[in-house]
């Protein structure tokens, strides 16, 4: 699709819902608080914002983040006449919001995702972007749009949350200078960073730590992966956020890690699987249990129990001859 063709959507649209995936992160929450604030302030329009699962406290200084609707809030015979999905590579990632996607007259799919299909009537994916922020801030410029100071910190977030601060691969040249241009607007991002990667609880880092300390490793120190049970998350008072968060990226980090994953328990005959790797393309590896994601990240949810869900990973990472 065309920029213009978006902007003529929304001018046509009276009702317009906005999209994240389930178990939203940095990247979906700011740029459907972004998209919030863009679509209010240049169309005179309020979408409804819809996330299906609990919202990380950590986000909780977004603005617009008040606004957000759980999935129970919906009325899913209700048909919008637009509904744009941020940040979602698939949309079974929409979980049970899918059918108010479905039912619309109007769809639009904005993605940075490398695995996106392309699955709405509208799509605006770009690979090459960082982040989906980074995408709909390249689409305010082809647009002309206005950019308050509101926007500009939850583009910021998504894009800071997305590169994890700068440090990650897919961050680039075009990444530096639309980060520097959102300061122009009045973020501050050394508050960011610190509501981001300085606020998480006691019990969190208790809890990561216990989980680094049960890592295994494999192929010559290669591939390191810890498990995640329920039963531990219950042990260190898991309130509904994502402990596992930044989890993965701890194993990275170690020298001789080539690929980390982490597996967390979803009952007992299925798993979720992040993983992350220096070099390595594992998006194939998550692609072939239905998941997907970035050459360097991805993650899918295996139905398989975690001890099960540890050999298919290994076998298919052996398959694909990553080590």
């Amino acid at each position: 699709m065309t920029v213009n063709q978006l902007d003529d959507i929304i001018k046509n649209s009276k009702s317009i819902l906005l999209l994240s995936h389930i178990n939203p992160d940095g990247d979906t929450l700011g740029s459907v608080c972004a998209m919030y604030s863009l679509v209010e302030e240049n169309y005179k329009k309020k979408p409804d914002i819809c996330v299906v699962s609990k919202v990380p406290s950590v986000y909780s200084f977004l603005p617009n983040i008040e606004k957000v609707k759980s999935i129970s809030d919906m009325d899913l015979s209700r048909e919008y006449d637009l509904v744009i999905n941020l940040d979602i590579a698939a949309l079974d990632r929409c979980a049970e919001a899918a059918v108010l996607f479905e039912k619309a007259k109007y769809t639009v799919n904005i993605d940075h995702h490398q695995t996106n299909n392309g699955y709405a009537k509208f799509n605006v994916v770009m690979p090459e972007a960082s982040a989906t922020g980074e995408v709909l801030y390249e689409i305010s410029q082809a647009l002309n749009w206005k950019i308050s100071n509101v926007a500009a910190i939850c583009l910021y977030t998504a894009i800071l949350t997305d590169t994890g601060s700068f440090k990650f691969s897919n961050t680039t040249q075009r990444t530096m200078e639309i980060a520097g241009k959102l300061l122009s607007y009045g973020v501050d991002p050394s508050d960011i960073n610190q509501k981001c990667y300085e606020s998480n609880s006691k019990d969190m880092v208790l809890f990561q730590s216990y989980c680094v300390s049960k890592t295994q490793f494999e192929y010559d120190d290669k591939i390191a992966y810890t498990v995640v049970y329920k039963k531990d998350l219950e042990r260190y008072n898991y309130n509904g956020d994502d402990f596992t968060e930044g989890l993965t990226e701890k194993l990275r980090a170690i020298k001789t890690t080539e690929i980390a994953f982490v597996i967390k328990e979803l009952n007992p005959s299925m798993s979720k699987i992040s993983m992350r790797s220096k070099t390595k393309d594992i998006s194939k590896v998550c692609a072939s249990f239905g998941g997907g994601g970035h050459k360097l990240a991805a993650g899918a949810v295996v139905k398989s129990n975690v001890s099960g869900t540890i050999k298919l990973v290994l076998d298919e990472i052996k398959k694909q001859k990553l080590c």
